[in-house]
């Protein structure tokens, strides 16, 4: 197979999944979920169509387009870019999206230098992305600039080394079971938050965010980027305010989707210092996702991780009891927070690759 009848369009952003130019943007969250489980066996991974749309069409915070390939008029592919609208943003995230079926015909590496084109026409010079893979122990296994973790080759961890990408990083993608006794996380929390003693306040609620909160969240929520370990990944720093927050908490919420957050207030100051959150989707015996989960550096060391885990997880169960089982990632060098999961439950169930290219 050649690439020579190969074309390359733009993705159409619509304003409903009911408009007759959606179909290509159905067709997006249908790929993206096929590919997660081709990789990995895990679909849900994905977000759907109608999760993604809200956060496609509000180009406040982020700028996403999407490139789709076709051949004879079928898609074979595509690759969607994120743009931070930071003034001082230098980073374009990517995901290529090409079916098993297609691996080795080409079409991904035809998207991939289409991505890069993009990219430099917008003026950043920091490409990254992410692969995923299976728990496979192999010999020829990939290990990232951080030392930490090992993943198996696949076909497009291949084209990116091939294309001057470097592996910086391995994530850990675990699941715990939701219908486990919640006895240990009952006794994990009351042991955690004696040990935190009284300058640190448990606060949870659901989206969208209280007002009276939202400035000590969005203060939190900025740190994601540069307290989390990223290895050598140039995240680009986030600016975040109350109104950010906001247009967050509707993106986060369209489609029926539930969020809960769990947090910790630092009492002598009022901040907020440390933070999770759980997502689902408006069905809601299906997996359940964390999402964001920090503390901040200066205030490590008082299990609030553990804290905002547990006390998460265990209204999670009362807020959603149809759920079966929550899925996270956690880079492998962060040994406090994989500490904290492995002895509430999770599992290792999958991995992913953090790539990095400057250009």
């Amino acid at each position: 197979m050649t690439t020579a009848d190969l074309t390359i369009t733009p993705l159409t952003v619509p304003d409903s999944l009911d408009d007759a130019s959606a179909a290509d943007f159905i067709a997006y969250g249908e790929l993206n979920q096929l590919v997660c489980d081709e990789e990995v066996g895990l679909p849900y991974l994905s977000p759907t169509a109608s999760q993604m749309l809200a956060s496609w069409q509000d180009e406040s915070d982020s700028l996403q387009v999407g490139y789709i390939a076709r051949r004879d008029g079928d898609i074979v592919g595509m690759v969607s870019l994120a743009y931070a609208q930071e003034e001082h943003a230098k980073a374009a995230e990517f995901d290529l999206l090409v079916p098993a079926a297609y691996a080795h015909d080409g079409i991904a590496e035809s998207l991939l230098l289409y991505a890069e084109d993009d990219a430099r026409r917008r003026g950043r010079d920091v490409l990254q992305t992410w692969t995923l893979h299976r728990p496979a122990h192999t010999e020829d296994a990939l290990v990232p600039k951080t030392g930490w973790g090992r993943i198996p080759p696949t076909a497009l961890s291949q084209l990116l080394e091939a294309h001057g990408y470097g592996l910086e990083q391995v994530e850990r993608n675990s699941e715990l079971d939701l219908r486990a006794d919640p006895g240990v996380l009952e006794r994990t929390l009351a042991d955690a938050t004696a040990f935190a003693g009284r300058d640190y306040r448990s606060l949870a609620w659901e989206l969208p965010t209280p007002p009276a909160l939202r400035d000590g969240y969005a203060a939190v929520l900025a740190r994601l980027v540069t307290d989390a370990p990223s290895g050598d990944m140039e995240f680009d720093a986030e600016v975040w305010d109350a109104d950010r927050v906001a247009r967050r908490d509707v993106r986060m919420t369209s489609a029926g989707q539930l969020v809960a957050v769990s947090a910790v207030e630092y009492v002598p100051t009022g901040e907020i210092v440390a933070y999770n959150e759980l997502l689902i989707g408006p069905d809601r015996a299906e997996v359940t996702h964390q999402f964001g989960t920090l503390v901040a550096t200066e205030h490590r060391g008082h299990r609030l991780g553990t804290i905002v885990k547990c006390a998460n997880l265990l209204r999670w169960r009362e807020l959603v009891p149809q759920s079966p089982r929550v899925s996270t990632f956690n880079a492998e060098e962060n040994r406090p927070m994989l500490d904290i999961n492995e002895a509430l439950g999770f599992v290792p169930v999958s991995y992913a690759g953090a790539w990095q290219k400057k250009i």
